[in-house]
């Protein structure tokens, strides 16, 4: 005999399968009577509603989205893995969508915010356009390493005082002249840390200036490495070279060695993150907690979802310059 269906038990109970769903999930807005022959009739029909069922009858997934711009790199593997330790012990599955490349970006996060509970939206995946209009039609979203916008919950780590921190480290170690590697335009992560720089430079009277790259992977780092030592002639190097993550610095520190540049006695070079491989390239960094990144945005999520709270929270978490070999002081620093 085939299992019996909520459609079966409101129609044997002359009812909606509206009524079969409030009735199922105990909601107070059913009359007595109804509800007794919604009850009598699933009884009769041995009916037993799925988890599933009652989910997709709510509107609930179990099941919470995060819209990445790029899933490739260690950063982006870090804060994945803080966000599903925390969605396991709440029993939620995630669902990731990389926006890299993708000419449909917003159709694909709009369509991902229909089959979800809600949304966690990393950087400039989309425009704020689509994030006004997704949270407008009621979807709970959390924006990571991303400008607050209006009453949406966010989760940032601090950039801005750490590049302080970072530029006043440089300059201590002997740098007057300061090359920020990394594209402003393309993360307001990014953005945050060259505004920091620029500010401990201005400070100190150091000479700042931007070498932009096309991504922040090892390889740009190494050409954008390459595009410095190929210039010598005209330009010397610079005292340092902060680059915006440590993949960019890990690739650059790799072509200064081969070409037989010292670092930190000629060139010092930093990264951004404290990745495993920068500890054992002995690279300054500024370490962030990218784990705790993910998983606070769950936690914030799952508030917004189960109304556990009531306003908008703005999460800040703290970041930790972590000095290295590469900015060793120079011994002949004032």
């Amino acid at each position: 005999m085939p299992r019996s269906t909520i459609r079966d038990v409101a129609r044997h109970a002359g009812v909606s399968i509206a009524t079969v769903s409030r009735v199922m999930r105990d909601s107070a807005a059913v009359r007595p009577d109804t509800r007794d022959r919604v009850i009598d009739a699933a009884r009769e029909l041995e009916f037993v509603p799925s988890q599933l069922g009652r989910q997709l009858a709510e509107r609930r997934y179990a099941a919470n989205g995060i819209v990445f711009p790029d899933l490739s790199g260690p950063y982006y593997a870090e804060v994945v893995l803080g966000y599903e330790n925390v969605a396991a012990e709440l029993r939620r599955s995630v669902l990731i969508l990389s926006t890299q490349g993708r000419p449909d970006a917003d159709l694909a996060v709009r369509e991902m915010a229909d089959r979800c509970d809600g949304l966690v939206v990393l950087g400039r995946t989309v425009s704020d356009e689509v994030v006004e209009q997704l949270a407008a039609r009621g979807t709970r979203i959390v924006l990571v390493a991303r400008p607050p916008i209006g009453e949406i919950d966010s989760v940032n780590a601090d950039n801005r005082d750490s590049a302080v921190a970072l530029g006043e480290h440089l300059v201590a170690g002997g740098a007057r002249s300061i090359t920020f590697v990394g594209d402003p335009d393309t993360s307001p992560d990014v953005a945050e840390r060259w505004e920091g720089l620029k500010r401990a430079a201005g400070a100190t009277g150091a000479v700042v200036d931007l070498v932009p790259v096309d991504d922040l992977g090892e390889h740009a780092g190494a050409a954008a490495a390459s595009r410095l030592l190929d210039r010598q002639d005209t330009t010397p190097l610079p005292d340092a070279l902060a680059c915006a993550n440590d993949e960019l610095a890990l690739g650059l520190l790799h072509r200064l060695r081969e070409a037989g540049v010292d670092v930190p006695g000629e060139v010092q070079v930093s990264g951004w993150d404290d990745v495993m491989a920068a500890r054992y390239a002995d690279l300054t960094t500024v370490r962030q907690p990218m784990r705790e990144l993910g998983a606070t945005a769950a936690r914030a999520l799952d508030a917004v979802i189960t109304g556990g709270r009531v306003g908008p929270v703005h999460e800040l978490l703290p970041t930790q310059l972590v000095v290295r070999g590469s900015t060793a002081v120079r011994p002949d620093t004032p």
